[in-house]
This record gives C-alpha cells, sequence and structure tokens, in this order.
C-alpha cells in the first residue's frame, strides 16, 4: 500500500534501522520522533546488552509514544557490501519472526535498504515479496511512499 507507516492498522511496525539503532534520518528518523525519546532510550539499552546488529539481523523495542505492541528494527545491507538481496530477506524474515514469537500477528514495513542504503528498487522488491510470502503471521503489509519501488514490487507481484 502506499501510505504512512505511522497510520498502519497493526500490532507492530518495522523500523529502516542501522546496525547502532541510532535513529536520525531517513524511516527511523520520522518513526523516533513520533515515539519520542523513550524508542531511542530503549534502543541505546538493547545495543549495551546486546552489541550492535548486523546486516540481516532485526531488535525489538518499545514503541514510546505509538499506538504499537513494539517497534521491530530490521537492519538491511548497504548496497555494495555483497549479498544484498539475501540480507535484506533475512532481516525481514527475522523481523517477521520476532513479531511471532510474541504473539503478534499483524505488522508493517517500509522499504528497507532502498533509501539511503541505495539498494536498488528491484533488489529489494524481491526480497520484499519472496519475505512477505513466508511470514509466519496472518497479516503483512507492505507500506511504500516512493513511486520507483512501488512500481518495482508491482513487478515483482506479477511474476
Amino acid at each position: 500500500m502506499k501510505g504512512n507507516l505511522l497510520d498502519e492498522p497493526v500490532d507492530a511496525i518495522v523500523n529502516a534501522a542501522n546496525g547502532h539503532l541510532a535513529h536520525g534520518g531517513g524511516v527511523a528518523g520520522v518513526i523516533a520522533r513520533a515515539a519520542g525519546p523513550e524508542l531511542q532510550a530503549a534502543s541505546d539499552a538493547w545495543i549495551a546488552k546486546h552489541g550492535p546488529l548486523s546486516s540481516g539481523e532485526a531488535a525489538v523495542t518499545t514503541a514510546g509514544k505509538l499506538p504499537y505492541q513494539g517497534v521491530i528494527h530490521a537492519v538491511g545491507p548497504r548496497q555494495g557490501e555483497g549479498g544484498e538481496e539475501e540480507k535484506l530477506f533475512r532481516a525481514l524474515q527475522s523481523a517477521f519472526r520476532q513479531a511471532a514469537e510474541r504473539g503478534w500477528s499483524s505488522v508493517s514495513f517500509p522499504a528497507v535498504s532502498s533509501g539511503i542504503f541505495a539498494v536498488p528498487a528491484d533488489v529489494c522488491a524481491r526480497a520484499y515479496v519472496r519475505a512477505a510470502r513466508s511470514a509466519p503471521l496472518r497479516k503483512v503489509r507492505l507500506c511504500l511512499r516512493d513511486q520507483p519501488v512501488i512500481d518495482a514490487v508491482m513487478r515483482e507481484l506479477k511474476k
């Protein structure tokens, strides 16, 4: 769907995160500003306890002031690090698995890795569709705003 991730009718949202869960810009910055300082504090505490995440991993924190049961921070790859499609698929699989483990049946995720991480839209679309189709959840929504990513996902869905 095309829309605002923060308006999604789901149990949890997925954040396009970096490995240090420092939510300064992009989707992460938007989520952090809406959630309030509780989100960054919870993220800092997670990193202090577990250490930085690698591409392909995900972590869960509170949603702060947002109306969700949690925020799942998926660390997608940066273009050029190698294995981008598989790492992105694993990050989303991890996010969906963590939601299921908490009893959450619905999540919405943004265009992870396609923004400032610069992974091409067609690579992202393949990973998004494959991850969503294999999710152990009742409802998985892909919430997008950029037309090139939307077009790539629509092409992938037609395959």
